[in-house]
C-alpha cells in the first residue's frame, strides 16, 4: 500500500455537556460543553497534535462545534459543519432517565418502546448507518491520503461503527465502547475500509459512571446516545 491510498478518519464523540437536570438533550440547541468537556476537547486536541489531520468537519450542534474547534485550531484548519453527523432524533429528547426517576416509568411512554429492533423510539439505526456513511466517505474523500477528524455523537458513532464491523445494529446502551471525546478510527485503502481502530485520549477525565459499562447510579442519568 503506498501512503497516497491510505486515509484515516477519525469520528470522535464530543466531550461532556453541561446538563445539571439530566435530560437526554438529543438535537436540542443550547447545550454546550461543561469545563471539564472543554478539557477533554483540549486534551485530544493535544493528542492529535502531530498527526496529518487536514480536513475536520462537527455536527451542527454545539458541543460538537465546540469539541472540534481546539482541533481545527492546533492544525490550522478551517472547522466545517456536517448536518449528516448529527445526534439520533429520539421522541424522549428532554426527559430524564434517571434510574428510578425516569420516562420510562410513565406508561404514556410505553408505545415508544415496542420495536427495539428498529428503534421505534427514534431514527431507525439503518438511516443513520446511511448518513454516517456519506458524512465519513466525503470526509476520506477531502482528506484523501491523509487523516480527517469528524465529531459527532454516541449513538451514530456506535451504529456506524456496529456495520462496519457486521454486528447486529440493536444493542444494550450500556455495552457501547464510545465514551467521551474518545476516537473510533476508520482506515481506508482506497475507498475501502480495512480496519476499525478505539481509543479513549481523555479517559482519565471521563467521570466513572459514564464509562462503558458502568452500573448506573440513582439520580445520575446517562443521556444515552448524547
Amino acid at each position: 500500500m503506498s501512503g497516497q491510498d491510505i486515509t484515516v478518519v477519525h469520528v470522535m464523540r464530543h466531550g461532556e455537556v453541561h446538563n445539571p437536570d439530566g435530560v437526554l438533550y438529543g438535537r436540542r440547541a443550547g447545550y454546550h460543553l461543561s469545563d471539564l468537556g472543554r478539557q477533554m476537547a483540549d486534551r485530544v486536541a493535544e493528542h492529535l497534535s502531530g498527526r496529518d489531520i487536514t480536513h475536520v468537519v462537527a455536527s451542527p450542534l454545539e458541543r460538537a462545534q465546540e469539541t472540534a474547534a481546539p482541533i481545527a485550531k492546533s492544525h490550522g484548519l478551517t472547522l466545517e459543519t456536517d448536518e449528516r453527523l448529527i445526534e439520533a432524533a429520539n421522541v424522549f429528547e428532554g426527559k430524564t432517565f434517571g434510574v428510578g426517576d425516569g420516562a420510562l416509568r410513565k406508561p404514556g411512554n410505553w408505545r415508544h418502546l415496542t420495536n427495539p429492533f428498529r428503534p421505534s423510539w427514534g431514527e431507525p439505526y439503518v438511516e443513520q448507518v446511511v448518513r454516517m456513511m456519506a458524512a465519513m466517505d466525503a470526509a476520506k474523500d477531502a482528506a484523501r491520503g491523509h487523516e480527517a477528524v469528524l465529531v459527532s455523537h454516541q449513538l451514530p458513532i456506535w451504529i456506524v461503527r456496529s456495520f462496519v464491523e457486521k454486528r447486529r445494529l440493536w444493542h444494550d446502551p450500556r455495552r457501547r465502547q464510545c465514551t467521551l471525546a474518545s476516537l473510533t478510527s476508520f482506515t481506508y485503502h482506497g475507498d475501502k475500509i480495512v480496519s476499525v481502530g478505539y481509543s479513549e485520549p481523555a479517559r482519565d477525565l471521563v467521570p466513572p459512571h459514564l464509562l462503558a459499562g458502568a452500573k448506573p447510579v440513582k439520580g445520575k442519568a446517562k443521556a444515552f446516545g448524547a
